[in-house]
């Protein structure tokens, strides 16, 4: 997989006169990834939190249906 999309980075860049700035080779680098489903670090980090936080969530909710489980089953005097 890296060999074919350095290859394809290669004959795109190959393709492009030399950009006279960075943004624009910065967003032709960006468009070549995404073809490929690649993310950035900072989308990465930023799934990466949202997943985190979810799990909290639901080993709180977990613990919530635990512990409603036990009273449920206890039996009333």
């Amino acid at each position: 997989m890296l060999k074919n999309l350095a290859k394809q980075l290669a004959d795109e860049l190959a393709s492009v006169k030399a950009p006279t700035d960075n943004t624009a080779l910065q967003r032709l680098v960006e468009g070549i990834l995404k073809k490929h489903n690649v993310v950035t670090r900072s989308e990465f980090d930023a799934q990466t939190a949202v997943l985190q936080h979810t799990r909290q969530r639901l080993e709180a909710a977990q613990q919530q249906l635990d512990t409603l489980s036990k009273t449920n089953s206890d039996p009333t005097p």
